[in-house]
Protein backbone atom coordinates (compact mmCIF):
# COMPACT_ATOMS: atom_id res chain seq x y z
CA UNK A 1 0.00 0.00 0.00
CA UNK A 2 2.48 2.28 0.59
CA UNK A 3 3.70 2.68 -3.53
CA UNK A 4 -0.08 3.11 -4.14
CA UNK A 5 -0.64 6.75 -5.15
CA UNK A 6 -4.22 7.22 -3.75
CA UNK A 7 -3.01 6.10 -0.61
CA UNK A 8 -0.50 8.72 -0.32
CA UNK A 9 -2.54 11.41 -1.47
CA UNK A 10 -5.14 10.66 1.25
CA UNK A 11 -2.48 10.04 3.80
CA UNK A 12 -1.48 13.95 2.70
CA UNK A 13 -4.57 15.55 2.36
CA UNK A 14 -5.00 14.23 6.31
CA UNK A 15 -1.93 15.95 6.91
CA UNK A 16 -2.20 18.63 5.73
CA UNK A 17 -5.82 19.08 7.51
CA UNK A 18 -3.62 18.36 10.68
CA UNK A 19 -1.41 21.30 9.90
CA UNK A 20 -4.16 23.67 9.28
CA UNK A 21 -5.39 22.50 12.51
CA UNK A 22 -2.48 23.05 14.16
CA UNK A 23 -1.39 26.47 13.49
CA UNK A 24 -5.28 27.43 13.95
CA UNK A 25 -4.31 26.25 17.65
CA UNK A 26 -1.14 28.29 18.18
CA UNK A 27 -3.21 31.20 16.95
CA UNK A 28 -5.99 30.83 19.26
CA UNK A 29 -3.91 30.31 22.10
CA UNK A 30 -1.68 33.16 21.51
CA UNK A 31 -4.89 35.35 21.34
CA UNK A 32 -6.64 33.28 24.06
CA UNK A 33 -7.51 36.17 26.95
CA UNK A 34 -10.10 34.40 29.63
CA UNK A 35 -9.44 31.09 31.41
CA UNK A 36 -12.06 29.07 29.82
CA UNK A 37 -10.97 30.16 26.48
CA UNK A 38 -7.38 28.70 27.63
CA UNK A 39 -8.75 25.44 28.62
CA UNK A 40 -10.57 24.76 25.61
CA UNK A 41 -7.80 25.93 22.91
CA UNK A 42 -5.08 23.92 24.88
CA UNK A 43 -7.29 20.65 25.04
CA UNK A 44 -7.99 21.73 21.20
CA UNK A 45 -4.04 21.58 20.81
CA UNK A 46 -3.79 18.06 23.15
CA UNK A 47 -6.10 16.50 20.53
CA UNK A 48 -4.45 17.74 17.86
CA UNK A 49 -0.84 16.45 18.79
CA UNK A 50 -2.59 13.50 19.77
CA UNK A 51 -4.35 12.96 16.50
CA UNK A 52 -0.79 13.34 14.85
CA UNK A 53 0.45 10.82 17.04
CA UNK A 54 -2.64 8.28 15.74
CA UNK A 55 -2.60 9.13 12.00
CA UNK A 56 1.47 8.24 11.93
CA UNK A 57 0.70 5.01 13.71
CA UNK A 58 -1.80 4.19 11.30
CA UNK A 59 0.28 5.65 8.22
CA UNK A 60 3.21 3.35 9.17
CA UNK A 61 1.05 0.13 9.91
CA UNK A 62 -0.05 0.65 6.21
CA UNK A 63 3.16 1.36 4.75
CA UNK A 64 4.61 -2.10 6.80
CA UNK A 65 1.50 -4.03 5.07
CA UNK A 66 -1.14 -6.57 5.97
CA UNK A 67 0.94 -8.07 8.95
CA UNK A 68 2.06 -4.65 10.41
CA UNK A 69 -2.07 -4.08 10.81
CA UNK A 70 -2.76 -7.10 11.88
CA UNK A 71 0.39 -6.21 15.08
CA UNK A 72 -1.13 -2.77 15.52
CA UNK A 73 -4.73 -3.47 16.26
CA UNK A 74 -3.87 -7.13 17.95
CA UNK A 75 -1.97 -4.65 20.08
CA UNK A 76 -5.15 -1.40 20.71
CA UNK A 77 -6.97 -4.91 21.42
CA UNK A 78 -5.29 -5.86 23.88
CA UNK A 79 -4.58 -2.42 25.69
CA UNK A 80 -8.87 -1.97 25.36
CA UNK A 81 -9.52 -4.91 27.06
CA UNK A 82 -6.95 -4.59 29.74
CA UNK A 83 -9.04 -0.91 30.21
CA UNK A 84 -12.56 -2.85 29.80
CA UNK A 85 -11.45 -4.84 32.64
CA UNK A 86 -9.66 -2.63 34.87
CA UNK A 87 -13.66 -0.61 34.92
CA UNK A 88 -15.03 -3.99 35.47
CA UNK A 89 -13.64 -5.28 38.88
CA UNK A 90 -13.64 -9.03 38.62
CA UNK A 91 -12.67 -11.97 41.59
CA UNK A 92 -9.28 -14.04 42.24
CA UNK A 93 -11.66 -17.38 40.93
CA UNK A 94 -11.41 -15.31 37.33
CA UNK A 95 -7.78 -15.37 37.20
CA UNK A 96 -7.12 -18.34 35.17
CA UNK A 97 -9.93 -17.48 32.65
CA UNK A 98 -8.56 -13.59 32.23
CA UNK A 99 -5.21 -15.24 32.03
CA UNK A 100 -6.86 -17.62 29.00
CA UNK A 101 -8.47 -14.13 27.57
CA UNK A 102 -5.28 -11.72 27.43
CA UNK A 103 -2.65 -14.26 26.47
CA UNK A 104 -4.60 -17.13 24.64
CA UNK A 105 -8.35 -15.56 22.99
CA UNK A 106 -6.67 -12.78 22.29
CA UNK A 107 -3.32 -13.76 19.93
CA UNK A 108 -5.18 -16.16 18.45
CA UNK A 109 -7.83 -14.39 16.79
CA UNK A 110 -5.50 -12.48 15.24
CA UNK A 111 -3.19 -15.28 14.44
CA UNK A 112 -6.27 -16.55 12.46
CA UNK A 113 -6.89 -13.37 10.77
CA UNK A 114 -3.14 -13.50 9.63
CA UNK A 115 -3.44 -16.70 8.15
CA UNK A 116 -6.74 -15.37 6.89
CA UNK A 117 -8.78 -18.48 8.13
CA UNK A 118 -12.55 -16.87 7.39
CA UNK A 119 -14.27 -20.13 9.16
CA UNK A 120 -12.26 -19.73 12.42
CA UNK A 121 -11.39 -16.47 12.93
CA UNK A 122 -15.25 -15.67 12.62
CA UNK A 123 -16.77 -18.15 15.52
CA UNK A 124 -13.91 -18.81 17.68
CA UNK A 125 -14.53 -16.07 20.41
CA UNK A 126 -18.27 -16.27 19.81
CA UNK A 127 -18.73 -19.99 20.05
CA UNK A 128 -15.31 -21.72 21.60
CA UNK A 129 -14.37 -18.71 24.18
CA UNK A 130 -17.96 -18.10 24.79
CA UNK A 131 -18.14 -21.27 26.12
CA UNK A 132 -14.57 -22.14 27.57
CA UNK A 133 -14.05 -19.41 29.87
CA UNK A 134 -17.06 -19.47 32.18
CA UNK A 135 -16.27 -23.27 32.53
CA UNK A 136 -12.65 -21.95 33.19
CA UNK A 137 -14.00 -19.68 36.04
CA UNK A 138 -16.63 -22.20 37.31
CA UNK A 139 -14.10 -24.67 37.92
CA UNK A 140 -12.33 -22.00 40.63
CA UNK A 141 -15.27 -22.57 42.50
CA UNK A 142 -16.59 -19.08 43.44
CA UNK A 143 -19.70 -18.43 42.74
CA UNK A 144 -20.72 -15.35 43.99
CA UNK A 145 -22.11 -13.35 41.34
CA UNK A 146 -20.74 -15.45 38.87
CA UNK A 147 -22.79 -14.76 36.09
CA UNK A 148 -22.14 -10.97 36.35
CA UNK A 149 -18.35 -11.74 36.30
CA UNK A 150 -18.55 -14.16 32.96
CA UNK A 151 -20.60 -11.48 31.28
CA UNK A 152 -18.26 -8.67 31.70
CA UNK A 153 -16.11 -10.82 30.81
CA UNK A 154 -17.24 -12.08 27.74
CA UNK A 155 -18.36 -8.65 26.42
CA UNK A 156 -15.08 -7.25 26.51
CA UNK A 157 -13.60 -10.31 24.54
CA UNK A 158 -15.98 -9.37 21.95
CA UNK A 159 -15.91 -6.15 22.13
CA UNK A 160 -12.35 -4.60 22.39
CA UNK A 161 -10.80 -8.31 20.30
CA UNK A 162 -13.88 -9.56 18.26
CA UNK A 163 -15.03 -6.56 17.10
CA UNK A 164 -12.27 -4.82 16.71
CA UNK A 165 -10.12 -7.59 14.43
CA UNK A 166 -12.39 -6.91 11.84
CA UNK A 167 -10.28 -3.99 10.73
CA UNK A 168 -7.61 -5.57 9.41
CA UNK A 169 -9.68 -8.65 8.19
CA UNK A 170 -11.08 -6.50 4.82
CA UNK A 171 -7.34 -6.57 3.93
CA UNK A 172 -7.81 -10.49 3.64
CA UNK A 173 -11.26 -9.71 1.66
CA UNK A 174 -10.99 -11.25 -2.40
CA UNK A 175 -13.04 -8.34 -4.39
CA UNK A 176 -12.55 -9.14 -7.98
CA UNK A 177 -10.96 -6.06 -10.08
CA UNK A 178 -9.88 -4.87 -6.49
CA UNK A 179 -6.85 -7.08 -5.81
CA UNK A 180 -4.25 -5.34 -3.82
CA UNK A 181 -6.09 -2.04 -2.85
CA UNK A 182 -7.76 -3.36 0.48
CA UNK A 183 -6.04 -1.19 2.70
CA UNK A 184 -8.03 1.82 0.63
CA UNK A 185 -10.90 -0.23 2.58
CA UNK A 186 -9.39 0.05 6.39
CA UNK A 187 -9.03 3.81 5.50
CA UNK A 188 -12.28 4.32 4.18
CA UNK A 189 -13.48 2.85 7.59
CA UNK A 190 -11.95 4.43 9.86
CA UNK A 191 -12.27 7.76 8.11
CA UNK A 192 -16.08 8.10 7.92
CA UNK A 193 -16.48 6.45 11.06
CA UNK A 194 -13.83 9.04 13.12
CA UNK A 195 -14.70 12.48 11.10
CA UNK A 196 -19.07 10.94 11.94
CA UNK A 197 -17.75 11.54 15.48
CA UNK A 198 -16.25 15.06 15.02
CA UNK A 199 -18.53 16.09 12.76
CA UNK A 200 -20.74 15.27 15.63
CA UNK A 201 -19.76 17.39 18.34
CA UNK A 202 -19.18 19.92 15.77
CA UNK A 203 -22.90 19.99 14.69
CA UNK A 204 -23.55 19.55 17.90
CA UNK A 205 -21.74 22.57 19.62
CA UNK A 206 -23.07 24.56 16.21
CA UNK A 207 -27.15 23.78 16.59
CA UNK A 208 -27.45 21.46 19.21
CA UNK A 209 -30.61 22.24 21.41
CA UNK A 210 -32.12 18.28 22.48
CA UNK A 211 -30.42 15.96 23.72
CA UNK A 212 -30.75 12.20 22.87
CA UNK A 213 -29.80 10.73 26.24
CA UNK A 214 -28.98 13.18 28.80
CA UNK A 215 -28.30 10.72 31.34
CA UNK A 216 -26.14 8.98 29.55
CA UNK A 217 -23.80 11.39 27.02
CA UNK A 218 -25.28 15.11 27.46
CA UNK A 219 -23.31 16.34 24.52
CA UNK A 220 -25.37 14.24 22.48
CA UNK A 221 -28.20 16.09 20.70
CA UNK A 222 -30.15 15.38 17.99
CA UNK A 223 -28.95 18.23 15.64
CA UNK A 224 -25.74 16.96 16.16
CA UNK A 225 -26.83 13.39 15.27
CA UNK A 226 -28.55 14.22 12.08
CA UNK A 227 -25.70 17.11 10.91
CA UNK A 228 -22.89 14.88 11.46
CA UNK A 229 -24.37 11.37 10.31
CA UNK A 230 -25.45 13.29 7.06
CA UNK A 231 -22.10 14.91 6.64
CA UNK A 232 -20.37 11.80 7.12
CA UNK A 233 -22.14 10.13 4.60
CA UNK A 234 -21.72 12.27 2.32
CA UNK A 235 -18.42 12.56 2.69
CA UNK A 236 -18.04 8.67 1.99
CA UNK A 237 -19.98 8.96 -0.88
CA UNK A 238 -17.54 11.46 -1.86
CA UNK A 239 -14.53 8.86 -1.93
CA UNK A 240 -16.15 6.46 -3.54
CA UNK A 241 -13.29 6.33 -6.17
CA UNK A 242 -11.09 4.82 -3.60
CA UNK A 243 -13.35 1.35 -3.31
CA UNK A 244 -14.76 -1.07 -5.21
CA UNK A 245 -18.54 0.80 -4.43
CA UNK A 246 -20.67 3.03 -6.79
CA UNK A 247 -21.52 6.33 -5.08
CA UNK A 248 -24.96 4.99 -3.99
CA UNK A 249 -23.35 1.65 -2.36
CA UNK A 250 -20.79 4.21 -0.94
CA UNK A 251 -23.25 6.39 0.73
CA UNK A 252 -25.15 3.46 2.16
CA UNK A 253 -22.14 1.70 3.35
CA UNK A 254 -20.89 5.09 5.19
CA UNK A 255 -24.20 5.60 6.50
CA UNK A 256 -24.33 2.01 8.18
CA UNK A 257 -21.00 2.77 9.62
CA UNK A 258 -21.66 5.99 11.42
CA UNK A 259 -25.17 4.14 12.83
CA UNK A 260 -23.42 1.73 13.73
CA UNK A 261 -20.52 4.14 15.13
CA UNK A 262 -23.37 6.01 16.82
CA UNK A 263 -24.47 3.17 18.94
CA UNK A 264 -20.73 2.31 20.20
CA UNK A 265 -20.13 5.74 21.19
CA UNK A 266 -23.65 5.95 23.06
CA UNK A 267 -23.32 2.33 24.67
CA UNK A 268 -19.53 2.93 25.56
CA UNK A 269 -20.77 6.30 27.44
CA UNK A 270 -23.13 4.38 29.31
CA UNK A 271 -20.96 1.79 30.44
CA UNK A 272 -18.89 5.07 31.87
CA UNK A 273 -21.28 6.57 33.43
CA UNK A 274 -22.07 2.93 34.79
CA UNK A 275 -18.56 3.02 36.78
CA UNK A 276 -18.54 6.42 37.47
CA UNK A 277 -15.70 7.72 35.26
CA UNK A 278 -15.16 10.35 32.68
CA UNK A 279 -12.81 8.02 30.56
CA UNK A 280 -11.72 4.63 30.39
CA UNK A 281 -8.26 5.53 30.72
CA UNK A 282 -5.54 8.22 29.93
CA UNK A 283 -2.99 7.14 27.41
CA UNK A 284 -3.74 9.28 25.06
CA UNK A 285 -4.16 13.30 25.45
CA UNK A 286 -6.73 15.07 25.36
CA UNK A 287 -8.91 11.79 24.16
CA UNK A 288 -8.81 9.49 27.39
CA UNK A 289 -8.08 6.04 26.68
CA UNK A 290 -7.90 3.52 23.49
CA UNK A 291 -11.37 2.77 24.12
CA UNK A 292 -12.58 6.66 24.21
CA UNK A 293 -11.03 6.86 20.98
CA UNK A 294 -12.17 3.07 19.10
CA UNK A 295 -15.55 2.68 21.33
CA UNK A 296 -17.79 3.92 17.58
CA UNK A 297 -14.89 1.37 15.47
CA UNK A 298 -15.56 -1.51 17.51
CA UNK A 299 -19.76 -1.56 16.70
CA UNK A 300 -18.61 -0.50 12.87
CA UNK A 301 -15.60 -2.37 12.12
CA UNK A 302 -18.02 -5.99 12.08
CA UNK A 303 -21.03 -4.51 10.25
CA UNK A 304 -19.16 -3.21 7.76
CA UNK A 305 -16.65 -6.24 6.95
CA UNK A 306 -20.15 -8.25 6.55
CA UNK A 307 -21.82 -6.22 4.57
CA UNK A 308 -18.82 -5.79 1.92
CA UNK A 309 -17.80 -9.65 2.27
CA UNK A 310 -21.86 -10.34 1.59
CA UNK A 311 -22.60 -8.09 -1.39
CA UNK A 312 -18.71 -7.72 -2.77
CA UNK A 313 -17.18 -11.33 -2.34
Amino acid sequence: MSADPEVVRLLAGVGGLLVVASLAGWVLARRARSESARRTIANLNARTRAWWVMVAVFAFSMWVGRIGSVVLFGLLSFLALREFVTLAPTRRGDHRALFWTFFVATPLQYVLVAREWYGLYSVMIPVYAFLLLPTRSAIAGDTERFLERAAKIQWGLMLCVYCLSHVPALLSLRIAGYEGENGKLLFFLVTVGQMSDVLQYVFGKLFGRHKIAPSVSPNKTWEGFAGGIAAATALGAGLWWMTPFSPLEAAGLSLAITLAGFAGGLVMSAIKRDRGVKDFGTLIEGHGGILDRIDSLCFAAPVFFHLVRYFHT
